[in-house]
């Protein structure tokens, strides 16, 4: 039984980890720009199957260096001639915008690449097992989880330390006032969904080697991510990082005792974190 739990605990963590760093994403271009990107989990999509192509040719870690800057570039040229012509209007436009740009990404994926799961090759020595009694903590796992948290932590290293993050920073909380004090919003808001993307395309790459690849793989993680904001709090990349973790790991032990219920345990604890604490565990008042 102990096995069992721990071995949940895990899967709750590596699953949780990618649901943190594709809400960290979501959460960025949320606060600073008021799009809700219904096309994240696409960009996810397009990064993974962006690794599979260049793999052959560049090798399983080439792959996973270009195609999250690839997967960045197509996000910055998204932003430039489509999202940025939704700024200031109604969230509807926005929805509706990025809604059907998450069918055009996925079924260009199926077009493109098949509809079939595709198997996404990892060097095997990092498939093998650490331990003979904890088999199910491979070297590819325990490397997901030590680099989501380096890109997390890179990211909180930009957002506190660089003239970038703290513009970033800035312009969550009155996008205006920074307008006023010359910083090119445009430029801002530009290079802000691209970092969001590359993270995106990075959650991506990890989870081919994971999960498998197929046109669907945003799209079954895009929901809970959404939810790690909901908990967290919107504007809180911690409460964010937070919020991933624990529906993760909520998920992981879920399926221990109840696996029916494993999935819809994280939409109980958003429920129940909206009821007690609408702004999330470690949100602003009034974000919401």
């Amino acid at each position: 039984m102990t096995q069992l739990i721990l071995f949940n605990v895990a899967n709750g963590l590596i699953i949780g980890a990618f649901y943190a760093l594709m809400a960290i994403g979501l959460s960025l271009i949320m606060s600073l720009s008021d799009v809700i990107n219904f096309a994240h989990g696409g960009f996810l999509t397009v990064g993974a199957y962006l690794a599979y192509t260049l793999a052959p040719y560049v090798g399983f870690w080439g792959g996973l260096v270009l195609a999250p800057i690839f997967t960045a570039i197509i996000g910055l040229i998204v932003e430039k001639f489509l999202i940025s012509r939704v700024y200031g209007r109604d969230p509807l436009y926005s929805l509706l915008l990025t809604f059907g740009l998450a069918f055009m990404f996925e079924d260009g994926s199926r077009f493109i690449w098949g509809a079939q799961s595709v198997p996404y090759q990892v060097p095997g020595w990092l498939m093998q097992p650490l331990s003979l009694n904890y088999f199910f903590l491979t070297g590819y796992r325990m490397f997901m989880v030590a680099l989501v948290a380096i890109a997390v932590g890179g990211l909180f290293w930009i957002m506190s330390k660089t003239r970038l993050g703290l513009r970033i920073r800035a312009g969550t909380l009155d996008l205006e006032t920074v307008s006023v004090l010359g910083v090119n919003v445009r430029i801002l808001r530009n290079l802000n969904f691209g970092i969001g993307i590359y993270l995106a395309g990075l959650a991506g790459v990890l989870a081919a080697g994971q999960l498998g690849l197929q046109p669907t793989i945003g799209g079954s993680v895009l929901m809970p991510s959404f939810v790690a904001i909901i908990i967290g709090g919107l504007g809180s990349l911690t409460g964010t990082l937070l919020g991933g973790l624990l529906i993760g790991v909520a998920s992981g032990m879920t399926a221990v005792f109840w696996p029916p219920a494993s999935e819809a345990v994280i939409y109980v604890m958003m429920a129940l974190v909206l009821l007690v604490r609408p702004q999330g565990l470690l949100g602003e008042e009034g974000r919401f």
